[in-house]
Formats: structure tokens, C-alpha cells, sequence
């Protein structure tokens, strides 16, 4: 496929702490909390009394426990979901855990996420949704209601140190004229580094479903996004393609928030495989929610099914094979030792220049045969097939200056990627 200088030339580049984030472990865990937590609710509409949220055990170090043995990467934390009910300690409302009876009033989860991460070697990401049910500003006075917001994130910018990815979650927001240049002010002043997740002024971007799946291609340069699944169609993000790496949430049971009748609705593992494979295995982040309970623990059954999940992909991939990569124009040679079989490859494309790679053919070099193609590789790509025996493969690209930063051949016993299973809808109440 033809390209013109021009284009070439205009290519959207990563910043630093993009490839950071795509560069390093793809799996990161969503930790939906809050009082809906203790109703069997998914939203609820601001008025639930504060005192209910009474988690008898509440121990952030079990999420940090599970999270790190799993490798992801970091937890995301609902510091507030659309109810408004805050679970830091907040000075812009009594919607909060101050008003609660967890640690006698005194509790502050996200402190306490905060501590268990840093002892595990986590990052920290919060999510902090624009809109706000409890909070009456939010439909009457949009500018006082900002200034509450902005209030509500600086607090969490600038309290519990260092965060990896900011969440904000259209769901209803589009109602609202946020005044997101002061919002993003806000954040590039106290957290730089971090990503933000869809709004404002994002760096990274939702896939478009709630089903934890990417697409082939898997395009990290757009004009436009979704910013949740009730807006009326995209945002617009100007004339000049951004640079925005997707994202992919799925909760691993039905619902985000636990509730204590939908044991049955979680993921089996060759489920949660078929996820990864058309997530994190076509070039995208996989966000895993799996949601503490009434007592603030994870749930056994989701630590168990979570653990079975990252093992089985661990073990898979534990022994790549090693292999020399040479390049000549848009063909990357990779040589193998004598006799080597493998069922699975990863590539992974060089992304300091943009993503370049369109379309690949993966051949045996001593028989021209196809083993596999795709359209984009990007951070990495997963790809599966019958057991094939070549010390010499190709891979041909549409783009010749395009070059692969690695590729990895593997022998699993495993020759096909597992097929997705009919799965629940996610309950969304209004």
C-alpha cells in the first residue's frame, strides 16, 4: 500500500511515558468499590446512606498480593464512581468515608491502595468519573461544579504519590460542559507522567466495548472516540490523527461492582484466554477488573480464576526460542537453530517512530508457505498455528522502513487461539 512523503512525514510519534505504558506489562487490574458494593448495585443515584459502607476486613494488601504474582502492572481504583460517594476523605463533600463507619470514620482506601502498591511494586491508577449523581451542581451550575471536581482531583493528584493512569468515564458526562482546560491543567501540573484514560485531554483511548476485545487492525493513531457506551457517537478529536494506544476493560464476572449472586457468571479460563489473545495478543492493554467484596477482600473464586489465567500464560510462554533478526527492506529474516519446531510467534513492532505496520505475512523460508498474517502488530502480536518445523522465517511488511523490535517463536502444545464463549451482558442500570 502506497504512502506519501507527506504522510510519512506527519506520523503520529509516542510520547516517552506512552511506550512506557505500552512497553511495559500489558495487564493491569480494575478494582470496582464502593457503596453500590453493599446494595448488589452497578450504579445507584447518590442517595444511599454513607453508612452503609461497612467493609468488616478491608485489606488493600490481599488486592496487591493477587495483583503481583498475576504481573499486571498496576490496580486501577474507582475512587468515585457515578454516585459520588468518595473513598478518600475528601474536603468537597460528607458523601464520603468520613461519614461511614470503616475505621470509626477515619478510613481512607485510597491511602491504603496507595501503601499496598508501593510495597508490591505496583503503580496506582483512580478513577474519578466526571459525572455525579449525588451532587446536585452537576446538573444546575456546571462551573460550580467543576470547581468542586477539580477540587476532588487535585486532592488525589496530589496526595498519594505518584500515579500511572487516570480513568475518566464518559457514562452520561457528554450532558455536561466540562471546562477540561483547567481539569488538564490540573493533571500535567501534579501527575505528568500519568496516562489518561479517553477525556479531556487523552493519551490513551477505550476500545469501544465493555468485552475486554481490540480488533485487527489495531490502530493506535485516530481522529475520533467514544467516550462511553451511552454517548450518541464519537468525540472529535480535531483534524490532526492522534496518537492513542487502546485500552481494553472487561470485568472477569458479569458485573464491575461484586454482587453476591453472579458467582456463576465468571469467566472460565479458556474464556479469559480467548480475551487476552484479542487484547493484549493484538496489540492492546488488557484492564481486568475484579472487584473486592462487602468484607474488602477479592473474592477466592476470582483470585483463584485470575491466578489460573496469568499461569497458564506464563508457563505458555516461559521458554521462547531464540532467533537472529536480519532486515532487507520490508522482509525481517529471523534464523533459528536446527530442528526448531513452534506453534506460536510474537512480534513486536520498533514503535519509537509511530506505528508504521499495516499488514504482515509470516512465510517459511525454505518453502514460501504462509504460517500466518495479520494487519498491525504494534506492541506485540500474538500469533498461533499448526506445529511447523524451519530454522528460517519471513516476515514481510507493507512498509519497508517499518522494523520489529523483537520476535519471539514458542512450542506450547497449543495450535489454535480458544474461542470465545457466550458470555452474560454486563448489566448497565440507568
Amino acid at each position: 500500500m502506497e504512502r506519501n512523503v507527506s504522510e510519512i512525514m506527519t506520523r503520529p510519534r509516542p510520547t516517552p511515558q506512552q511506550l512506557a505504558w505500552q512497553r511495559t506489562r500489558p495487564l493491569a487490574l480494575f478494582c470496582h468499590f464502593g457503596i453500590n458494593t453493599f446494595h448488589a448495585k452497578e450504579w445507584s443515584d447518590g442517595s444511599l446512606d454513607p453508612s452503609t459502607f461497612a467493609p468488616t476486613a478491608l485489606d488493600c494488601g490481599q488486592w496487591a498480593a493477587t495483583a503481583a504474582p498475576a504481573a499486571a502492572a498496576h490496580i486501577i481504583l474507582t475512587a468515585r464512581h457515578h454516585d459520588g460517594f468518595c473513598l478518600w476523605p475528601t474536603q468537597t463533600t460528607d458523601y464520603a468515608v468520613a461519614s461511614s463507619p470503616f475505621r470509626d470514620g477515619d478510613g481512607d482506601v485510597v491511602r491504603e491502595l496507595a501503601a499496598a502498591c508501593q510495597r508490591h511494586g505496583l503503580g496506582l491508577g483512580l478513577y474519578l468519573t466526571p459525572r455525579d449523581r449525588h451532587e446536585p451542581t452537576w446538573a444546575s451550575d456546571p462551573a460550580a461544579y467543576d470547581a468542586l471536581y477539580l477540587t476532588q482531583l487535585t486532592e488525589l493528584l496530589t496526595g498519594y504519590g505518584p500515579l500511572v493512569e487516570l480513568w475518566f468515564e464518559g457514562a452520561g458526562s457528554e450532558r455536561h460542559p466540562y471546562d477540561w482546560n483547567r481539569i488538564m491543567d490540573a493533571v500535567e501540573r501534579h501527575q505528568p507522567d500519568a496516562m489518561i484514560f479517553n477525556m479531556g485531554r487523552p493519551t490513551i483511548r477505550w476500545v469501544g466495548n465493555e468485552d475486554g476485545l481490540a480488533s485487527d487492525p489495531c490502530w493506535y493513531t485516530v481522529t475520533a472516540t467514544r467516550d462511553s457506551l451511552d454517548a450518541p457517537g464519537d468525540t472529535d478529536l480535531g483534524e490532526e490523527r492522534l496518537y492513542l494506544p487502546p485500552e481494553c476493560d472487561v470485568p472477569i464476572r458479569r458485573n464491575w461492582f461484586w454482587q453476591p449472586d453472579d458467582l456463576h457468571t465468571l469467566k472460565s479460563l479458556n474464556h479469559l484466554q480467548a480475551i487476552w489473545y484479542r487484547s493484549i495478543g493484538l496489540g492492546a492493554n488488557l484492564l481486568l477488573n475484579v472487584p473486592p467484596d462487602r468484607r474488602g477482600l477479592l473474592d477466592d473464586a476470582d483470585v483463584e480464576r485470575l491466578l489460573d489465567l496469568t499461569d497458564t500464560i506464563r508457563v505458555r510462554f516461559a521458554r521462547p526460542i531464540p532467533a537472529t533478526l536480519t532486515q532487507h527492506g520490508a522482509t525481517v529474516t529471523a534464523t533459528f537453530p536446527p530442528g526448531t519446531t513452534f506453534d506460536h510467534l510474537i512480534l513486536r513492532e520498533d514503535l519509537t517512530e509511530g506505528q508504521r505496520i499495516r499488514h504482515h505475512t509470516i512465510r517459511d523460508a525454505a518453502t514460501g508457505k504462509v504460517i500466518a498474517q495479520g494487519h498491525t502488530i504494534g506492541a506485540q502480536r500474538y500469533h498461533a498455528f499448526p506445529r511447523t518445523a524451519t530454522d528460517r522465517i519471513e516476515v514481510t511488511t507493507d512498509d519497508p522502513p517499518a522494523r520489529l523490535d523483537s520476535l519471539e517463536a514458542h512450542h506450547t502444545g497449543v495450535e489454535s487461539i480458544a474461542d470465545l464463549e457466550p458470555q452474560s451482558a454486563t448489566m448497565r442500570e440507568k
